[in-house]
């Protein structure tokens, strides 16, 4: 299946993802990643494991992933000038302007609006200010520091329906996902994204080993709305991360160029969970970066 076919099928099926009202288990949040098994993971990669992540939001899931679909859409057919559909920025100011918000979604919503527009720009140009201090020519790109990797959130966890087996139900529990970006050059997640290029990381907190499956695979989605470039990338077992003990945790990296980056992560992540390869849908996440 071509590439453009494989959006739009993503789109339709993004679209038609129905967030239930749903319970989280007790099980859900009592396995964060800084208390899971140690893996084979490299010390740069460490900065990469979720602490304690807060349980989604309904009304979060409900408001911000609908913006998933038009994601996809823009990636799959971009504006005239070649750059973000104008279809994108309309869609998100509809949606943000929902009354009956409460204030802390209504407040995700204006990270949102800033950053596809002039605050944003100027965030960027502050960001490539500040790299161009940092970075001098011939000296060695090699992230350090106590605060190395730098990560960049997506912007609220999600949901994986059903990826925790052994709760007492058939499906199993529901597992909390968290997603973030790194901005290269760095070294996370190995093998570590290049300048211009983003390395996307989902964990599906308190699941087993990830697994690759094709036929239920873990994509992103990404749109420079600075450059035009738009793309599709399956997110991965990673052999670096967690692969031993879990959780599951999936990778990728995508050469996206400098600029403002807006990502939805959506699909299905498959993981090994008491010797069981268990596969299941997450709710879409969105993610803003600066890469």
């Amino acid at each position: 299946m071509s590439r453009s076919r494989r959006l739009i099928a993503a789109t339709a099926a993004v679209a038609a993802f129905a967030i239930p009202a749903v319970a989280l288990p007790s099980t859900a949040s009592a396995a964060p990643a800084s208390t899971a098994p140690a893996a084979t993971t490299s010390p740069a990669d460490q900065g990469l494991t979720p602490g304690t992540v807060p349980a989604p939001d309904q009304r979060t899931l409900d408001s911000l992933g609908a913006l998933a679909p038009a994601i996809i859409g823009s990636v799959t057919t971009p504006g005239p000038d070649g750059r973000v559909n104008s279809d994108l920025l309309r869609q998100a100011s509809t949606l943000a302007e929902n009354p009956t918000l409460p204030a802390e979604v209504q407040q995700i919503w204006k990270s949102v609006i800033d950053f596809l527009g002039e605050p944003g720009k100027q965030q960027l140009a502050a960001h490539q200010v500040a790299e161009r201090k940092v970075v001098k020519p011939g000296e060695p790109e090699i992230p350090s520091g106590p605060n190395a990797p730098k990560i960049q959130e997506f912007l609220y966890p999600t949901l994986g329906f059903g990826c925790m087996p052994g709760n007492g139900s058939q499906t199993g529990g529901n597992s909390l996902g968290r997603a973030l970006v790194t901005a290269g050059p760095q070294q996370a997640p190995a093998p570590g994204p290049k300048r211009g290029q983003a390395g996307y990381v989902y964990t599906s907190l308190g699941t087993g080993p990830a697994v690759n499956n094709s036929a239920r695979a873990l994509w992103v989605s990404w749109l420079n709305i600075d450059n035009g470039r738009t793309g599709q990338l399956q997110l991965k077992r990673n052999a670096k991360i967690n692969a031993t003990s879990g959780p599951g945790t999936f990778t990728g990296i995508a050469t996206t160029g400098k600029g403002r980056v807006i990502s939805t992560i959506y699909g299905d992540v498959t993981t090994k969970n008491k010797g069981k390869v268990t596969s299941c849908p997450i709710a879409p996440t969105i993610g803003i970066a600066i890469i």
